[in-house]
């Protein structure tokens, strides 16, 4: 079943390659929403001049195209909230050391 538990459990297989964590981790995904096969996803990079930004962007849409009952899939880049450390999940940033 296609839910969002689904697409950010395939969103966690696309690492930022400068950091190695996912996406998921790095708290990059804002919002998923679904809508009969149709999946549009909100997210933002570590940085507006993040130079793996396309990179990111494409492997989280192929990513989440792969997965079954999905139709169409449009990732929108947005700036706010801001991006920051703080974003990234409790547990991965006890584990750096934040």
């Amino acid at each position: 079943m296609l839910d969002e538990a689904t697409v950010r459990s395939a969103l966690r297989q696309v690492k930022d390659p400068e950091v190695g964590l996912s996406i998921i981790d790095l708290g990059l995904v804002y919002d998923v929403e679904i809508q009969q096969g149709k999946v549009d996803i909100k997210m933002t990079l570590t940085s507006p001049g993040c130079p793996a930004g396309g990179q990111i962007m494409s492997e989280a849409d192929a990513a989440v195209r792969a997965l079954d009952s999905v139709e169409d899939v449009r990732i929108e880049l947005v700036w706010e909230p801001y991006w920051t450390p703080e974003r990234i999940d409790p547990k991965v940033r006890a584990f750096l050391g934040f």
